[in-house]
């Protein structure tokens, strides 16, 4: 596998654990919206535990969908260093429910999330993308 496209796997897979915890803290701060919190816990873990699958499945052949991960490294460090820096600042600082909430969205609409979802959603025509779908 080209030394780039791993980098991107792995730094895909801290994004999505990076979330995971983001979301984690969200359920354990807010108990009136935890079943809310727990499955998109679930969600983000289960894109985490996809991406590993498919690195370890097609690190030899290098078959993944072109498309799955984003391509640039760069935004993908830069989301996780947002996230990471984001989850220090609760420690002290944890955010209110709404906070919570406007945090989850713009999570969720940032280009890492929204590009993993565009890859779900699309209408598979490989073999390759019907994996993943």
């Amino acid at each position: 596998m080209d030394k780039d496209v791993e980098n991107i796997f792995d730094e895909s897979i801290r994004l999505e654990m990076n979330v995971s915890k983001v979301y984690m803290k969200f359920y354990k701060l807010f108990s009136d919206d935890k079943k809310f919190w727990w499955d998109m816990f679930l969600k983000e873990r289960n894109h985490a535990s996809l991406l590993q699958s498919a690195k370890d499945i097609f690190k030899p052949v290098n078959m993944f969908p072109d498309d799955l991960l984003i391509n640039s490294l760069k935004i993908i460090i830069h989301e996780n260093n947002t996230l990471e820096k984001m989850l220090e600042d609760f420690e002290e600082n944890p955010p209110s429910r709404e906070e919570a909430f406007n945090i989850a969205f713009k999570i969720e609409i940032s280009i890492g999330e929204a590009h993993y979802q565009a890859f779900m959603e699309k209408k598979s025509i490989s073999f390759k993308d019907k994996v993943f779908s």
